[in-house]
């Protein structure tokens, strides 16, 4: 299943940086699911619940992520190309960002 693939792989990823200090919210589409990420928490707390108080929430599709967490697409490209989409705080999403160039 690769939304659980996805969520466990942006678990690692989270845990390996700084504390975020907000709520992102990942919607796949297609229904594909969504993985929730609460940043105010350390460790953060990174599960599959529809909340929603996000900061930030980010439209993709689970390919698209699936290359964004493996650095195969570049987020500022993704960005412009329509391939990802941000609703809320564009300035988490950099934050965002950066985490995944790591």
């Amino acid at each position: 299943m690769e939304l659980a693939g996805l969520t466990d792989d942006i678990r690692r990823r989270a845990g390996q940086n700084v504390k975020l200090g907000y709520k992102v919210k990942f919607v796949l589409e297609d229904d594909e699911g969504v993985i929730f990420w609460d940043g105010t928490e350390h460790p953060p707390a990174i599960d599959n619940e529809d909340r929603p108080d996000a900061t930030t929430t980010i439209r993709i599709s689970a390919e698209n992520l699936r290359k964004l967490v493996d650095g195969a697409l570049d987020p500022t490209l993704a960005y412009m190309t329509g391939k990802l989409k941000v609703e809320g705080s564009m300035g988490v999403a950099l934050k965002l960002t950066s985490m995944f160039a790591d």
